[in-house]
């Protein structure tokens, strides 16, 4: 089973930009379905975007026009490009394959003056 390694994050204030990896252990071209999630303090994990194989994307109301998801398949590495960041985007930021139950550490961001 391919594992996944986040990284990227960081301080950044608001306004700012950063650019989480999702870095896999073994080949991606086979992974359907690719998504990232977020956790902030205190709530749930809710859904942010989602890249198909295809290279369709689709993203949560709440960061539409703000992230980009995309994928290297010849790096075995999902992005997500997050700019115009706001403190309520601060978030543990995962990565997953839709079709597995595991999911890794996370990148923490968090996005304050």
């Amino acid at each position: 089973q391919v594992q996944f390694v986040e990284s990227g994050g960081g301080l950044v204030q608001p306004g700012g930009s950063l650019r989480l990896s999702c870095a896999a252990s073994g080949s991606i071209v086979s992974i359907t379905i690719m998504d990232w999630y977020r956790q902030a303090p205190g709530k749930q994990r809710e859904f942010v975007a989602r890249i198909l194989s295809t290279g369709s994307t689709n993203y949560a109301d709440s960061v539409k026009g703000r992230f980009t998801i995309s994928r290297d398949n010849a790096k075995n590495t999902v992005y997500l490009q997050m700019s115009s960041l706001k403190p309520e985007d601060t978030a543990v930021y995962y990565c997953k394959d839709f079709f597995s139950s595991g999911w890794g550490q996370g990148t923490q961001v968090t996005v304050s003056s």
